[in-house]
């Protein structure tokens, strides 16, 4: 599914019009990326929890050449399934 389609289903559920449907998920999705960027986490009980993770400095390895290459730190984001959505996916 993508957003398109994802809006959709949101519209035809909520019975919101495509454009307030659209607005709602870029809402969810934008308030979730400032959450995140804030250093903050969201959890939403039944379906899971966004997060960030710091990754640390590290070395690595082009595989074409073999040259050893710097990878720098950075933050990264995770979801974390909860029981619900997993419950709901093994049913």
């Amino acid at each position: 599914m993508n957003k398109s389609e994802l809006v959709t289903a949101v519209s035809e559920k909520a019975g919101l019009s495509k454009a307030d449907a659209a607005s709602a998920v870029d809402a969810v999705f934008d308030t979730v990326q400032a959450e995140l960027k804030n250093g903050g986490d969201i959890r939403l009980a039944g379906f899971g929890a966004f997060t960030v993770s710091r990754r640390e400095a590290s070395k690595g390895r082009n595989p074409s050449t073999g040259a050893e290459v710097d990878i720098p730190a950075r933050n990264v984001p995770k979801f974390t399934a909860g029981k619900g959505l997993k419950d709901a996916v093994n049913s």
